[in-house]
């Protein structure tokens, strides 16, 4: 199942969500604010090291690094997943 760590504030985070509803895309979202030290420590890993940044998505421990919302740049990472 496709994860999607997310801020409430973030409107990249929004559009991201959004963007997988239309296309009935199942995920599971995952305030990054209510996450264990552990799940955070990770998101700040996968994003270079110095904070977390969302929204971060995860597909069978395959990670996209959070960044602006981008439809085609979104398509693209989840056609090599095989979600679309």
């Amino acid at each position: 199942m496709l994860k999607v760590y997310y801020w409430d504030k973030c409107p990249h985070c929004r559009k991201t969500i959004e963007f997988l509803k239309a296309r009935n895309i199942p995920f599971v979202a995952y305030d990054i604010e209510k996450q264990s030290p552990d799940v955070i420590q990770k998101i700040i890993d996968v994003n270079g090291g110095d904070d977390w940044v969302v929204p971060t998505l995860e597909y069978k421990n395959q990670w996209r690094a959070g960044e602006v919302f981008d439809a085609s740049k979104l398509t693209s990472q989840l056609k090599q997943w095989g979600l679309i």
